[in-house]
């Protein structure tokens, strides 16, 4: 039985073996099969191309390779690119790593000749393919930067010089590494002229440069006034050259237009006036290139707007002086600069709707204190009149009047994105149903309004009074495009953004996203109205229709709930509201009413007496006088201070015994929460009720580190003070 068992083990064991030796092999036939692939594909390659294994040592290389670098097998590649740039052993290594990593890399080199791009692919486990290409397509007769005439230069991040073509070096007498050994006013100013040291004494030259790969730049210098040395004798050089230039006669006229140029203005007669193709300037143009010429603001560069029918294009042109054949002449140097003034326009939309913001902001709160004023004297005269009284219509008159500004003065704070957010989980399918009675009757019976949800919706975190809003504000607003009816279409979905979403000035990160549409076949919004349809009071409605708000709040609320809101719209065709909110990533949908406070109770005329002493400070004297004269109606005894010193020095007698401190938040001097703090080391068990025209968030982190501290909003009515006051005594 010993036998037969060590018979068995020993033929499992050979079989494996034999296994194992036809999977080697087997393996070994495939990566030659790859390699053979490969090898044919590449052979016919104009670039050159080597295969390596991991240690760099040369495999194969197609003809182009061996036609450059001659038969190369058994040796590293490292010796022989070693031919063409310096320290080639670092790149190599470097590229190598990050084909191990990704799969592939590239790297652009400068060389004695111009640039190159070395490339790497990994084939296998250990096997990877290099090619070697020029850089930039260059047009016909192009030999490289070595070869032009222009003297030119490549230049590191950091300053320092990488290659100096042969006119340079003949022209500075000398191979140079840094910027200070060629030019004698530094720093560089591109467009402008500058003094270069040559061998022969100082002349002066106008510099154009251009961004490169790897945060380098190429440095041309160009024909100035009297760099007579700097003038190019190929009249390729010109043309070839990357950086966008005109040369213009002394009347304006093109005379000339580079390839680089070409590209940004479009095709060009010679002959044709400069201020035909370009426009913005704000002044006349033959005013400019006349400073330009006469040595007034040269070099200095402005931002004009190409004559382009079908896009919108921004250049930044710079205009120097040159001498040719003893006649005067300008050159235009142009730079793309639609993405800088792209940039701009998002930084000053975003300015314009913070300031709104700010002074929306500071609106609310003065009109707040005003309200407050108001409808509390006016509940002060109802609890003096009852229903019978001839009065009281008309002070019911004042106070419904006076909750009507405050909903006005919320909406302004919802813009400012300043009002209180109570958030929780939702379902958009669930809000969306309890709502949908509602926007029914919003819409009439003349507009029809239709739900379409995704099955799979993801939950979303808000506030599901103020998302309502939106939503209705949104719906209103469409039936109010449609006068002769039609449908209102209500979308939602899940969608998954794999990159960032880049439109109006704004960008959507990658992500997931709850997507909700409303959708209407209205009249639209005219193009030239669409980017303002945000901004507070702006209406496409007739005088005494809207207000004006109804959009700037929906905006606000969105973008305080961290989402994004995006208008696109056809005239005489319909309108679509989209807007996105974070997906929530948590699976439970919360009930929002358990983040609510409870409802405050009621105190009519007849409600139980209160006990106990208030110290009352607010700056505002007719909000002071009423709180004071509504707290003592109901018992307490009140203790009024103007500002937060007042009330400190006052506290100074240990013999005054107080139960709540109530005060405003933002006062002159010293604010509610400081005071507080400052009282509190004495008095620690006193409790606070904070009153405040701003939204509870402008000082949410100081109320957190104060105990015993609740928040009242202004315009508060006389029941909402006492009850507050009653709930913090008992």
């Amino acid at each position: 039985m010993a036998a037969l068992v060590v018979a068995c083990v020993a033929g499992s064991l050979a079989a494996l073996a034999g296994i194992t030796r036809w999977l080697t092999v087997r393996d070994q036939a495939q990566k030659a099969a790859l390699h053979e692939q490969i090898a044919a594909f590449i052979a016919h390659d104009a670039s050159p191309s080597f295969t390596t294994d991991a240690d760099g040592e040369v495999g194969y290389q197609n003809r182009a390779a061996l036609e450059r670098f001659g038969s190369r097998g058994g040796q590293t590649l490292t010796r022989a690119l070693a031919e063409i740039f310096a320290n080639p052993s670092a790149v190599l290594f470097r590229l190598q790593n990050k084909a191990d990593l990704h799969g592939a890399a590239r790297e652009d080199v400068v060389t004695r000749r111009g640039h190159v791009r070395l490339s790497v692919h990994r084939i296998d486990d250990s096997g990877f393919l290099w090619r070697l290409e020029e850089m930039v397509e260059r047009p016909a007769g192009w030999r490289g930067t070595e070869a032009i005439s222009l003297p030119m230069m490549t230049v590191s991040k950091s300053g320092t010089i990488l290659f100096m073509n042969e006119a340079l070096r003949e022209l500075v007498g000398e191979r140079v590494k840094t910027l200070d050994r060629v030019f004698a006013d530094l720093p560089l100013r591109p467009g402008d002229e500058h003094e270069i040291l040559t061998a022969d004494g100082p002349l002066r030259a106008l510099v154009a440069e251009v961004a490169v790969v790897g945060r380098r730049r190429e440095i041309y210098l160009l024909p100035g006034v009297s760099s007579s040395r700097v003038q190019a004798a190929d009249p390729t050089a010109f043309e070839a050259l990357p950086v966008a230039m005109m040369r213009l006669s002394s009347g304006g006229r093109v005379l000339d237009v580079n390839r680089a140029a070409r590209d940004l203005v479009g095709d060009v007669s010679e002959g044709t006036a400069l201020h035909e193709l370009l426009e913005g300037l704000g002044r006349p143009v033959s005013d400019w290139l006349a400073d330009a010429l006469a040595g007034r603001g040269e070099g200095k560069p402005e931002v004009l707007r190409a004559s382009h029918p079908d896009k919108e294009v921004f250049l930044q042109v710079s205009l120097s002086r040159v001498a040719e054949n003893g006649r005067a002449g300008l050159i235009a140097v142009l730079s793309d600069a639609t993405q800088l003034k792209t940039l701009e326009a998002q930084f000053v939309q975003s300015q314009k709707m913070q300031a709104i913001g700010q002074l929306a902001g500071g609106v609310a709160h003065d009109f707040n204190n005003l309200l407050t004023a108001i409808s509390g004297h006016c509940d002060l005269l109802l609890l003096r009149h009852d229903k019978g009284d001839p009065d009281y219509a008309d002070l019911t008159q004042i106070s419904q009047n006076a909750n009507r500004a405050a909903g006005l003065v919320g909406q302004l704070l919802a813009f400012s994105r300043k009002q209180t957010l109570k958030p929780a989980v939702l379902d958009l399918r669930d809000t969306l149903s309890d709502l949908t009675h509602l926007l029914n009757r919003l819409v009439g019976e003349k507009v029809r309004l239709t739900l379409r949800h995704d099955p799979a919706l993801r939950p979303i975190r808000a506030d599901k009074r103020q998302l309502e809003q939106v939503l209705m504000n949104l719906v209103v607003n469409a039936r109010d495009a449609m006068p002769d009816g039609g449908e209102i279409r209500i979308e939602t979905e899940t969608a998954v953004l794999h990159e960032k979403l880049s439109r109006d000035r704004a960008a959507v990160p990658v992500g997931e996203y709850v997507v909700v549409r409303v959708i209407d076949e209205g009249l639209g919004i005219a193009p030239d109205k669409l980017p303002k349809i945000f901004e507070p009071f702006f209406t496409t409605k007739r005088p005494g229709e809207g207000t004006g708000l109804g959009l700037s709040t929906a905006y606000g609320i969105v973008k305080q709930t961290g989402g994004f809101i995006f208008v696109d719209s056809v005239q005489g065709t319909g309108t679509t509201f989209t807007l996105y909110f974070p997906a929530h990533s948590g699976a439970a949908v919360e009930n929002d009413v358990q983040h609510e406070q409870p409802p405050l109770p009621r105190l009519g005329a007849s409600g139980r007496k209160g006990e106990g002493v208030v110290l009352l400070v607010e700056d505002e004297a007719p909000v002071r006088a009423f709180a004071s004269r509504a707290l003592r109606m109901r018992g307490y005894t009140v203790i009024e201070a103007e500002n937060a010193e007042e009330a400190l020095h006052m506290l100074e007698d240990r013999s005054l015994a107080v139960d709540v401190f109530v005060t405003d938040v933002i006062m002159p001097g010293m604010d509610g929460p400081t005071w507080v703090r400052e009282a509190l080391k004495a008095r620690p068990n006193t409790r606070v009720v904070f009153v405040s025209g701003y939204a509870e968030e402008s000082f949410h982190g100081n109320q957190g580190r104060i105990p015993n501290s609740v928040f009242l909003p202004k315009p508060f009515s006389l029941n909402e003070l006492t009850a507050t006051v009653q709930a913090q005594i008992h």
